[in-house]
């Protein structure tokens, strides 16, 4: 099956990678024919973050943007890209360049049998040692809290748009992902991991390392322990146009329990 594919692209003072970030992208679909958008959302940048991004709408007319007054998050920005999205999969890669696009959307062809396609990095050593050693504690942190298996949280997982439409995201920060994996997983959607190499970043620093942001990382996670375990604990309904209700309703049918 074709699918229409929403890119979604935050952007927070990402003048010297932004450029480099759409043209991977716009390169990917082309290799890949792949019929897709770009959502830029330009999250309160000083720089000219804007002013690139409205020249690059020029040359690439799937471009939209989304322009935030003053900083509200990547997850805030990543949610306002979603619903501005026209496509059937949606997926994140944000505009410091740091990901490849060919690498996620190669994959496309599993949402035919999935609903969440998610990847993991199999280049760590892309990353310098200290990154390395928060990203594996906090796996086995989130892994243990909630009882998953998964070997990444948080780089560019494609979900299929209606799955996400069903799901109440709280987090405004860098835990967005991680919240909406656990949402999504444990409200019973199938998923696949896949290998993905990362790239090294051009220019700028990460920004996901920062004090702001490590609390409000803190807040996600303490906010979804209590959405899991204590006030949302009832599973919720399956939406009825996802790959995992008709691979249920199959299993119904053939008399096989769900």
């Amino acid at each position: 099956m074709s699918y229409k594919v929403s890119v979604i692209m935050p952007a927070l003072n990402e003048e010297d990678n932004i450029t480099k970030a759409v043209e991977n992208v716009a390169k990917s679909f082309d290799q890949l024919d792949v019929p897709g958008e770009i959502v830029v959302v330009n999250d309160g940048s000083t720089d000219r973050t804007r002013e690139i991004t409205e020249e690059l709408i020029e040359k690439y007319p799937f471009i939209q943007i989304i322009c935030h007054d003053k900083p509200k998050g990547i997850g805030a920005s990543y949610w306002d890209g979603v619903w501005k999205s026209k496509g059937e999969i949606v997926t994140f890669l944000p505009g410091d360049a740091e990901n490849d696009a060919y690498e996620i959307l190669r994959y496309l062809p599993l949402m035919d049998h999935v609903d969440i396609v998610i990847p993991f990095i199999y280049n760590q050593n892309a990353r310098n040692w200290k990154r390395r050693m928060i990203s594996k504690f906090y796996k086995g942190i989130i892994n243990f809290s909630f009882g998953m298996l998964l070997n990444y949280m948080n780089g560019s997982v494609m979900y299929r748009k209606s799955v996400l439409q069903n799901i109440e995201l709280k987090s405004s920060g860098f835990f967005y992902q991680t919240e909406l994996l656990i949402k999504s997983i444990k409200s019973g959607y199938l998923y696949a991991e896949v290998p993905c190499a990362l790239q090294q970043r051009m220019s700028g620093k990460s920004k996901a390392l920062t004090f702001k942001s490590l609390r409000k990382v803190t807040r996600g996670y303490l906010s979804t322990m209590a959405a899991v375990y204590v006030f949302d604990r009832k599973r919720k309904p399956i939406v009825p146009d996802s790959v995992t209700a008709s691979r249920y309703r199959q299993l119904s049918e053939t008399g096989n329990t769900v």
